[in-house]
């Protein structure tokens, strides 16, 4: 004879069972209310930012994702390259725990090597000879040289005059006398080894007359002879730091004052470029085309700065123009961030600023010229062409 559950005993275990749920949402409750507490009464240097998830979810790439997606539903890898599944995503959570990248032995080297960090940038389109040994690198000035106001002698200075151009014809185009390129330099005072006597230390390559300033002043010309004007900031930063005490960290700082006057005096600019020099050696900075020797030029892009896709997509278009008409002259563009470097170069104040680097302290004027002109020559076609595509746009638009 069967036993059978009396109604007493089944009503106490659906009693028990709805107590256990009950305690076991009050738990959770107060498991979530007691993290919540602790979270926001730390300290907020302590606390999880926004952007440390971002930094954590950047790490993903939406191709991976749809990767773990095409585990669960086979079909999605039909929407992948050749159906192949990203990269293991082991490496990625190696990469997230521990900051080492099994792509890049400079992650590993740059937590035991002091002041390793500072090359760790990325090359966004690598130009011919470029690797992460030889990347664009500034190298601040010792104290002493910032503090002082004395020069070194000169020298080679019947090298500086600049080559003729012959006589300018007529641009075709014109921007009529209006200033639509603003050109600084946030390192006024950067100069170059041929020119300094006795100076044989790039560290030391600064000079307040012979220096970076001489490629602005060609550069507007040459943009001129294109039909397209131009303004030069003239404004000694160096000076400024120096007077005012500031570190030469706080370069960019003090050149973003002159950047946003501009933009607020002058409603026509559309492109800012901020020109310096590299402290590499001439190996790395000079190419021979056509029998002459050429200063090679470089593209930094600030990866912190919100402008950032607009700055790279500029650099990389006229990467690209340069490479077909001056093989070799560009080094590519480089993505600079993070502990370091400035990561921004005020290039969030436009999408269409930039920092170029031309040659370094061992190239001479003569082939920084040519440079200048090589780029000019590339821009003002690249100008033009995008002036004439939204003309074109705008007409379409209005009929």
């Amino acid at each position: 004879m069967k036993r059978r559950n009396s109604p007493g005993i089944i009503t106490a275990i659906h009693g028990s069972t709805i107590i256990k749920s009950f305690l076991g949402i009050f738990a959770l409750l107060l498991f979530v209310f007691s993290v919540s507490g602790v979270m926001t009464s730390l300290r907020p240097e302590y606390r999880i930012s926004s952007d440390s998830v971002h930094t954590v979810a950047n790490q993903f790439s939406g191709k991976m994702l749809f990767s773990l997606l095409a585990n669960e539903n086979h079909y999605f890898f039909n929407a992948l390259p050749e159906g192949k599944q990203e990269s293991v995503i082991t490496n990625q959570l190696i990469k997230i725990s521990t900051n080492i990248s099994m792509e890049d032995p400079r992650s590993l080297l740059g937590r035991e090597l002091p002041g390793f960090s500072i090359f760790d940038n990325e090359i966004l389109v690598a130009g011919e000879g470029t690797n992460y040994t030889n990347m664009p690198y500034e190298s601040s000035p010792p104290v002493d040289v910032l503090n002082e106001e004395r020069d070194a002698s000169l020298q080679n200075l019947d090298e500086i005059e600049e080559p003729e151009k012959g006589v300018a014809n007529q641009p075709n185009q014109t921007t009529n006398g209006r200033k639509v390129v603003e050109i600084y330099h946030s390192h006024n005072r950067e100069s170059y080894l041929p020119y300094l006597k006795g100076v044989t230390n790039p560290n030391l390559a600064y000079h307040s007359k012979i220096n970076i300033t001489k490629l602005g002043a060609r550069m507007v010309e040459d943009l001129a002879d294109n039909g397209i004007g131009s303004s030069l900031d003239n404004t000694d930063i160096m000076g400024n730091l120096n007077n005012k005490g500031l570190n030469y960290n706080k370069s960019y700082q003090e050149s973003r004052k002159s950047v946003q006057t501009a933009l607020a005096t002058n409603k026509d600019l559309e492109y800012m470029i901020d020109i310096h020099r590299d402290s590499k050696r001439k190996k790395h900075t000079t190419i021979n085309i056509n029998g002459k020797d050429y200063a090679k030029i470089a593209f930094v892009i600030g990866g912190n700065n919100p402008n950032f896709e607009k700055n790279a997509a500029l650099a990389n278009k006229l990467h690209k123009a340069l490479e077909k008409k001056y093989p070799g002259i560009s080094r590519g563009v480089m993505k600079q961030g993070g502990a370091g470097h400035n990561g921004v170069y005020n290039q969030d104040l436009s999408g269409n600023a930039m920092l170029i680097e031309i040659g370094g302290v061992d190239n001479t004027f003569e082939e920084m010229y040519l440079t200048v002109d090589a780029f000019t020559d590339v821009f003002s076609e690249f100008y033009w062409d995008a002036k004439a595509v939204d003309k074109t746009t705008g007409e379409s638009e209005a009929k």
